[in-house]
C-alpha cells in the first residue's frame, strides 16, 4: 500500500488535470487538491505543452475563460517541478500510445510516488519501474484509507 509523502512528486497525466479544472468538485479535483496541498505535481516541457495546448481547445470556450486558462497555466508552472528529459527520444517505451510515453518518462526521472491518470493506455500498464499507475479513483480511495 502506498502511504502519500509530504511533497513528493506525483505525475498527474493532461486528462486528470482538466477534467479537474472542469469538474471543482469531482474525483480528478479532489485528487489534485490533495497533491498540490501535500504533494508535488511534476511536469516536463513536454508533459507542460500537451496540458497547455488541450486547455486551450476551442471546445472548453464556454467551460472556461481564456483568463482563468492563463491564470490555471501560471499557477501550475509556478507550483510545479520540472525535470528535464532530453527532447525527440522516450527513454520508456512501454505504453500503447507512444505519446503517453512523456508521463512515464517524467514519472521515473523525478522518483514519483505515482501517476494519476485516467487513460487506459496508462492505467493498463500498471507500474512502471515500481510507479504505481492509478486512476483518479483508485487514488482517492487509497488517500481516503490511509489519511
Amino acid at each position: 500500500m502506498i502511504k502519500p509523502i509530504n511533497n513528493k512528486p506525483v505525475v498527474i497525466d493532461t486528462n486528470v488535470l482538466i477534467s479537474a479544472i472542469l469538474s471543482p468538485n469531482g474525483t480528478s479535483a479532489k485528487v489534485v487538491r490533495y497533491f498540490i496541498t501535500h504533494g508535488k505535481l511534476v511536469f516536463s516541457e513536454k508533459t507542460f505543452a500537451e496540458f497547455s495546448s488541450r486547455l486551450w481547445r476551442p471546445k472548453f470556450d464556454r467551460y472556461i475563460s481564456r483568463e482563468l486558462r492563463k491564470s490555471i497555466l501560471l499557477d501550475f508552472s509556478n507550483i510545479a517541478d520540472w525535470v528535464d528529459i532530453k527532447s525527440n527520444t522516450n527513454k520508456i517505451n512501454l505504453s500503447r500510445d507512444k505519446d503517453d510515453n512523456k508521463f512515464l518518462d517524467v514519472a521515473v526521472k523525478a522518483n514519483a510516488l505515482m501517476i494519476i491518470s485516467g487513460d487506459s493506455d496508462l492505467t493498463d500498464l500498471k507500474k512502471v519501474e515500481n510507479i504505481p499507475i492509478l486512476s483518479p479513483t483508485q487514488c482517492l480511495t487509497l488517500l481516503e484509507s490511509n489519511p
